[in-house]
């Protein structure tokens, strides 16, 4: 198969495919501004992923909590993955990375 998103933003569009990755078609910036942007943008994605496994491990943690204890670090747990995840997605909202940026680079793991 071969997958293909394209954002636009940033000054340019970034492109991926299965086949050759992401590339990122600037309008005139210089190629190190457009590099230091993809840079950004990957790393924020990478953390989002980050982000939302920890918030799936802490509310795992919350389901099996026992004790009184255990509950309340859960709860502390969970409360703090959450608002990391909305931290982190409005940063992406507003240099505009899509959910299909995200998708890709779950694609793109998971083809390595």
């Amino acid at each position: 198969m071969y997958y293909r998103t394209n954002c636009e933003g940033a000054g340019g569009v970034l492109k991926w495919s299965r086949r050759g990755g992401f590339s990122w078609w600037g309008n005139g910036k210089r190629k190190e501004e457009q590099a230091a942007l993809f840079e950004e943008r990957v790393q924020l994605v990478e953390e989002i992923r980050r982000a939302h496994m920890e918030w799936e491990v802490a509310e795992r943690r919350f389901h099996y909590a026992v004790e009184k204890e255990q509950i309340d670090y859960a709860i502390y747990a969970l409360e703090a993955a959450e608002k990391r995840f909305e931290m982190l997605i409005k940063q992406a909202k507003n240099i505009h990375i899509s959910a299909a940026e995200v998708c890709a680079s779950r694609v793109r793991e998971g083809s390595s």
